[in-house]
């Protein structure tokens, strides 16, 4: 409890002492009575009191919970997207009386620019400062992974709802309190080769990584792909920097090593520099890509040729949708008055991994019957019941060995038609 809300009942004692004493706080001279009892009795019924306001304002106390995410640059459409994710699971919860009985659910958040230093500061502050019971993170695998180590260190749940990373969940750390809806690039890249098959007849891939860990970590996951099912052959590496605006050195090696498919692993503006480049060469060739794609202003930067590149989502508002969706549809057009229908909601798989993320985050509180992150973090890994969420059914999503709630049945391809993400798939 907060010095101003003890501040009542100490004054109150303290008048109650100074009267004992045959003054006011005012200077005003009293009786002195040498039977107390009435006083006395006052200052217990002042201390019962104080008994029954610590505990109800305990329960007040918010549950707060971070973001850390691109709110602002190229990719702030992906911190958005993951806000309003967070929001309306937030409003839904707080709507139905919070969490602990009464505790509302508040949400504090911090602006990483894509930049892993910054990211881990960010984390740093909402650990520190503001004390929050768990962390939710951005589009950017570079930036989870410098935070993982040090919400590891300090037993602080962390729940990835955009970064595919294979590393951020699978990092080592016994115990983990890193969780994760949201793709795995391991998988992923199993599923962007199936697909450049099936719908291109591909058999030799290019790679056109961004030179980062996630690029690094789908170089791995592809040529393990490739490796496991030799249906799809890798022929050649593309590298390149996220500022680099001629991509068509790389993809000229590739044209020549016989690529029939290139698949681009890259964040929306160099993503786009990619499309250009590969526009001014004349160069058809199919196009599959991770999601990176989806979280910025792609269309607009890459032009005519964005809705030739096919990417992975994990979910998308068109189409018949569960009651859930229908629901969550409905709501984002009430909160956000922009959005008309599935078409204008930009980064759908931000708003519905952090949708479900919150969703099932408070689950485990409730069945911990605390916020401490050891209890929430048990509780995760053996969440009871079947959880009806945006994006599929949960039951079990989390176990001690796997902290990834969706597997590869659980992805979609889409593109973009104009500024809109469609399902192609």
């Amino acid at each position: 409890m907060t010095v101003r809300k003890w501040a009542p009942i100490i004054a109150g004692i303290e008048e109650i002492s100074r009267r004992e004493n045959g003054r006011d706080q005012m200077g005003t001279q009293w009786p002195i009575r040498r039977d107390r009892r009435g006083v006395r009795a006052l200052a217990f019924g002042a201390v019962l009191v104080a008994s029954f306001v610590v505990p109800s304002a305990v329960a007040a106390d918010p549950i707060r919970v971070g973001h850390v995410a691109a709110l602002s640059g190229a990719s702030a459409q992906s911190g958005e997207a993951i806000t309003r994710g967070l929001a309306l699971a937030i409003d839904e919860i707080n709507a139905k009386g919070g969490l602990l009985g009464g505790r509302m659910l508040e949400l504090v958040q911090r602006d990483d620019e894509s930049n892993p230093p910054k990211g881990l500061i960010a984390a740093r502050e909402l650990i520190f400062k503001e004390k929050v019971a768990a962390i939710f993170g951005g589009i950017d695998t570079p930036v989870s992974l410098a935070i993982v180590p040090l919400v590891n260190k300090e037993k602080k749940i962390f729940m990835g709802v955009w970064a595919a990373g294979t590393g951020i969940t699978r990092n080592g750390a016994n115990p983990n309190y890193v969780f994760r809806v949201s793709a795995v690039d391991d998988l992923v890249d199993v599923r962007l080769l199936k697909y450049a098959h099936r719908k291109f007849g591909a058999t030799k891939a290019g790679l056109m990584l961004i030179n980062n860990p996630w690029g690094e970590s789908n170089e791995k996951g592809l040529m393990a792909a490739s490796k496991a099912d030799p249906t799809v052959q890798i022929v050649g590496v593309g590298k390149f920097e996220s500022n680099d605006v001629d991509m068509v050195p790389q993809l000229a090696r590739l044209k020549d090593a016989g690529a029939d498919v290139v698949i681009l692993v890259v964040n929306a503006p160099p993503g786009a520099q990619m499309m250009k480049s590969r526009e001014r060469m004349g160069w058809k060739v199919p196009v599959v890509s991770h999601w990176g794609i989806s979280g910025g202003r792609f269309p607009e930067l890459a032009g005519p040729t964005a809705g030739e590149a096919h990417f992975v989502q994990t979910y998308s508002f068109f189409g018949k949708l569960s009651p859930v969706g229908e629901r969550v549809l409905a709501d984002l057009k009430r909160k956000y008055p922009q959005i008309k229908g599935p078409g204008d909601v930009f980064a759908p798989v931000g708003t519905a991994n952090a949708y479900d993320a919150m969703h099932l985050l408070a689950l485990a509180i409730e069945q911990a019957g605390s916020a401490d992150s050891d209890a929430i973090r048990a509780a995760l890994e053996q969440l009871k019941g079947t959880y009806a969420g945006l994006i599929k059914g949960y039951t079990q999503p989390f176990s001690p060995d796997n902290h990834d709630a969706l597997g590869p049945d659980d992805y979609i391809m889409v593109r973009y038609d104009g500024d809109k993400i469609v399902p192609v798939d």
